[in-house]
């Protein structure tokens, strides 16, 4: 397993891994029609553009298996909603079903805590959809939930759940 930064040949990996989790993780939360939907070719033009014009403030990190196929990325950057300049946001973890309960998404979670902290970010909040089974990974890291908003996918209305961790030292986070 590697983890490294992104780079503007990743984006078909990263969309394929995108779509596919989507897939497989939203499988009876989110409309079977929308799922069925989504392609790499949809999603792979947003991953060549963020990839090839890069912001200070936005990191994308990959996980390699040990053929060197991606299976997983994080997104992250500063906090979206309410512009607090010290508080990181997890923008998208996914991972490939298949890469999923060997330890891997830990590991990725801890490197992606370590740029954060480089990056001058002193705490981290993650929107997660009610029902994605990654919610347990994100409470047994120490996150906990602080609010809660309606977001509308394919017109249908969900909750989504806000996570968060006051600090970004591995101890305070990783027992």
């Amino acid at each position: 397993m590697i983890i490294r930064q992104a780079t503007a040949a990743d984006a078909e990996g990263i969309a394929q891994v995108h779509v596919n989790s989507w897939k497989t993780t939203y499988k009876g939360i989110v409309s079977e029609d929308y799922l069925d939907a989504l392609t790499v070719e949809s999603r792979l033009e947003g991953w060549k553009w963020r990839l090839e014009n890069p912001s200070a403030d936005i990191e994308i990190l990959v996980l390699e298996d040990p053929v060197g196929r991606i299976v997983g990325f994080m997104n992250f950057g500063s906090e979206r909603e309410q512009k607090r300049n010290s508080e990181g946001e997890l923008y998208a973890v996914y991972l490939l079903q298949e890469a999923q309960g060997k330890g891997w998404g830990r590991q990725l979670f801890i490197q992606m805590l370590e740029v954060m902290k480089s990056m001058g970010y002193t705490s981290l909040l993650v929107w997660v959809l009610e029902g994605n089974p990654a919610i347990h990974f994100y409470k047994a890291l120490g996150g906990k939930k602080v609010r809660q908003k309606e977001i509308e996918i394919a017109g249908e209305l969900h909750q989504e759940l806000a996570l968060k961790w006051d600090s970004l030292n591995l101890k305070d986070i990783i027992s």
